[in-house]
């Protein structure tokens, strides 16, 4: 049985009263962590569908104090609009295997998700610059509640070299 998540809550074997292994929570946390990159890919659908009404970030990496002060969904999507329109040709993937800590609580997730994410964007040379980070995020309710980011920063490199 798949489980795909439908506005934070699982469905599947959590409607049907059937408890999800430990694979089927992993795919789903894995999941919102994908909708997470996509957010932050330009999609600002995923913020209304993943994030909680109210939410704390704690990004560590200079540059990013405009977001301390994000707590709304909607404040969200259009800070990474705005953030990303300075800033043509960036892509956020994930990297590496996630780390997901999660358990169905009233048929939603609750626990831990992170995992690596690489940052590609043009440097200007014709070439492509790429940079690594960690994103770990809280799920409560089926929601992200509240997230951790680190990222090598300007001068930094990535986790996974050729």
């Amino acid at each position: 049985m798949g489980v795909d998540l439908t506005g934070g809550h699982l469905t599947g074997g959590a409607q049907a009263g059937v408890e999800l292994t430990g694979g089927e929570l992993r795919e789903a946390g894995a999941g919102v962590y994908d909708r997470w990159t996509a957010l932050w890919n330009g999609e600002s659908g995923p913020a209304e569908e993943i994030m909680a009404p109210d939410f704390t970030l704690r990004y560590a990496q200079a540059g990013t104090e405009a977001f301390d002060g994000v707590r709304t969904p909607a404040g969200l999507a259009e800070l990474i609009g705005r953030w990303r329109a300075g800033r043509p040709g960036l892509r956020f993937e994930a990297e590496g295997v996630p780390v997901v800590d999660v358990e169905s609580v009233d048929g939603a997730l609750s626990g831990l998700v992170a995992r690596p994410y690489r940052a590609s964007f043009p440097d200007g040379e014709g070439g492509v610059t790429a940079r690594s980070g960690t994103d770990t995020l809280r799920l409560s309710g089926g929601l992200i509640t509240e997230v951790w980011s680190v990222s090598s920063g300007a001068a930094g490199r990535t986790f996974y070299r050729a």
